[in-house]
């Protein structure tokens, strides 16, 4: 499809970011991005979905060109949307992290997804769990290192 992310390893090449997070956590045992607990990585799991299905893919790079001057009304839109339905879910899961006290897979796709909506002016205020989840996350160093604004490719008007 031509999008990124793709990452080559172990001699593979793989696409799209829950599969290579999926990957990493099979191959990689620690640390653990999904709980031990079934229903918590349910939850781990529907947050994932919810922003890699529902949210994020209404702005990849090809639908924002192909929407035109009103991307960011439309990007705003969807981001809006979708954080309406995630807010009250992690209102009920979250602890320290999107669910409970340990990082997991939901929190590597949060932070990217509240970069977007800061990069389109989403009003945040709206969503104080998902604010205060993302500022704990980006002051870890690993998001730091990983945050999109950080990227050799970002254009300079977006990075942080």
């Amino acid at each position: 499809m031509q999008q990124v992310p793709a990452v080559s390893i172990d001699g593979i090449t793989l696409s799209q970011s829950l599969a290579i997070i999926q990957y990493i956590e099979e191959t990689r045992p620690e640390p653990r991005l999904l709980p031990a607990d079934p229903m918590q990585r349910a939850h781990v799991r529907i947050i994932c979905d919810i922003i890699a299905s529902g949210i994020q893919p209404l702005q990849n790079l090809y639908v924002l060109q192909k929407i035109g001057e009103d991307k960011v009304q439309w990007a705003q839109h969807f981001i809006n949307r979708g954080f309406q339905a995630l807010e009250p879910v992690l209102k009920e899961t979250a602890g320290k992290y999107c669910v409970g006290d340990e990082i997991s897979m939901a929190d590597i796709c949060l932070v990217p997804q509240v970069y977007n909506a800061d990069r389109f002016k989403v009003d945040m205020t709206q969503y104080p769990t998902i604010r205060r989840l993302n500022q704990t996350l980006v002051e870890i160093e690993a998001f730091k290192a990983s945050h999109p604004s950080r990227q050799p490719d970002t254009p300079d008007d977006l990075r942080l």
